[in-house]
Order: structure tokens, then sequence, then C-alpha cells
């Protein structure tokens, strides 16, 4: 695998979680969460790609379980259109269906109830979204 971190976005209405990987691509960890609609979003998605000078970015792609089109998946669309106006690395979409499901698990199962994961919850969706875009990339020996 090629070293350098990835950064992955679960997106919605509301929050967008984020997770970064290690330069090794081995381990991904939730870095935040950042709000939809907050006027300094661009502002700092640039200041995480400076700070972590991603290789990649990973979008979730919200499919509908039977894989249909929804509009949670045309404004994930959109975030990935902005992020390519942000930056030059490749901006790929990886099917993200269960990663919150999957997400929610880890947290219970770290003891944490459903109120105190909210503020958590997207960003360790986050980490379900790149660790699955690592694995395909570690298997494929590429993300495409």
């Amino acid at each position: 695998m090629k070293r350098g971190r990835r950064i992955a976005f679960d997106y919605g209405q509301v929050r967008i979680g984020v997770a970064c990987s290690d330069l090794s691509g081995l381990i991904a960890s939730p870095i935040q969460t950042l709000l939809s609609t907050e006027p300094e979003l661009t502002e700092k998605l640039q200041n995480l790609f400076a700070e972590y000078q991603p290789i990649y970015l990973v979008v979730g792609e919200p499919k509908h379980l039977s894989g249909a089109s929804n509009p949670s998946l045309v404004a994930a669309h959109q975030f990935a259109d902005l992020l390519r106006t942000l930056t030059e690395v490749p901006v790929y979409l990886v099917d993200e269906r269960m990663s919150t499901v999957a997400a929610a698990r880890t947290l219970r199962g770290a003891g944490l109830s459903a109120k105190q994961s909210k503020g958590r919850i997207d960003a360790m969706a986050a980490v379900a979204i790149l660790e699955s875009a690592l694995e395909r990339e570690r298997i494929a020996g590429h993300l495409e």
C-alpha cells in the first residue's frame, strides 16, 4: 500500500463524521464531527487537508439496502463534488450501508448509551467507511 494518510467522511444533512488513517494505512481513527451547515465548513475542510495531507479522500455513499438512490445519496455526491473543488487528491465514494449500525454497535460495546454516543457516532461511522476503503485497497492494491 502507498504510504500516506487517507481521510473519510460520513456526510449527513446535519453532521459530517471525519476519520483519518495512519501513514501506513493500517489504522482508522475518528478525528471530529463537523456541522454540515456551518459557514466555516470549507475553511475547516481545507485546514484538515493541510494538517493531514491525505493521499485520497473517501465519502460514504448512503444507498438503500436495495442499492436504490435517495436524497441522502444525492447530498453525499454533492459533498464529494465540493471536496473535489477544494483539493487535488482523488475523492472516492464507498458504499456505507450499515456503517452507522456498526458504529453504534462499537460505541455500545464500549459502554456508551445512545445519548452519550450521539456526538461520536458520525466520526465512528467515518471510521467504518475508511476501514472498508482500506480493506479494498489492501485486497485490490488500489481503491478505484
